[in-house]
């Protein structure tokens, strides 16, 4: 009797303090920028690629691909160019690399064949635009004067770069009977508006970006509830890029001997190259 008699007291309690709890009052923990706490993009982790033999792999192909950020499938990859709250946490592609390379957890290499890392301050100056700017101010009479500062910017540089190419290997592995492809490496490129061209400035080895792609959203067009990351973005291939080279004889691109729409012919022809080689392996 005692025992029912503290447990329905507590109960009780419970409820009493459960109205005269006043709705409305916010401590500063319960201030958030959405409707719940967001942690599956905290807790993501990379698939592992499985394990490969040498004995397994019955053909392969390398080829070289070039994504231009400023499409339209491609935002995801490219935008937020600014680092402003506006943002709601996401990060660009670009952002995500510079962090993680300033940081050290990210290797930069000069050479596709990831040989010759860079200096770590090699890769900021690249990557920080730092120029004079002219301030105003007044002096004691009240004449106007002009003063140069010595300012550097990270931000400014991120719409310019734009475009990035992959090296990626596509085969066959006749253990699992399936034709797969793995990114190993990325390159970064700043667009020269003035002169017109390309102007390489890192490549970074894709298998260690992977745990940190893993962590960062993209936008998702569809729904806000289901944030994808630059991981599953490059996993699912759900990217626009056109092919401009692959491996020959003679080392050389596309734009080497074809142009204009030839050169996008060429890059077709790639692309049904392999589609083909795996159809005719199959006899129905």
């Amino acid at each position: 009797m005692k025992k029912a008699t503290s447990i329905l007291v507590i109960a009780f309690l419970l409820v009493i303090s459960n109205v005269n709890a006043q709705p409305g009052v916010f401590t500063p923990g319960d201030y958030r920028d959405g409707i719940y706490d967001k942690e599956n993009a905290n807790y993501r982790r990379f698939i592992p690629y499985t394990h490969l033999r040498e004995a397994d792999v019955a053909w392969e192909k390398r080829v070289w691909r070039e994504i231009d950020l400023r499409e339209k499938i491609n935002h995801p990859l490219y935008y937020p160019i600014t680092y402003d709250a506006s943002t709601n946490g996401r990060w660009s592609l670009i952002r995500v690399l510079s962090k993680y390379i300033q940081t050290g957890q990210i290797l930069a290499f000069s050479d596709e064949d990831f040989l010759v890392p860079m200096e770590l301050s090699v890769v900021k100056n690249k990557l920080v635009v730092c120029d004079s700017v002219k301030e105003s101010n007044f002096d004691e009479n009240g004449e106007e004067i002009f003063t140069s500062r010595w300012s550097c910017d990270s931000t400014s540089i991120l719409k310019d770069l734009n475009v990035m190419r992959m090296k990626e290997d596509w085969f066959f592995d006749k253990q699992k009977s399936v034709l797969e492809v793995r990114i190993l490496g990325i390159q970064v490129l700043k667009r020269d508006e003035e002169k017109g061209g390309l102007n390489a400035l890192f490549w970074v080895y894709f298998p260690a970006c992977r745990p940190y792609f893993a962590k960062h959203e993209v936008f998702n067009t569809k729904t806000d509830s289901e944030r994808r990351t630059f991981e599953d973005i490059f996993w699912k291939r759900q990217f626009s890029s056109y092919v401009f080279k692959e491996t020959n004889v003679y080392d050389r691109q596309f734009n080497e001997y074809s142009a204009g729409i030839d050169l996008l012919l060429e890059s077709d022809r790639v692309k049904n190259d392999i589609f083909k080689w795996e159809h005719d392996l199959w006899h129905f």
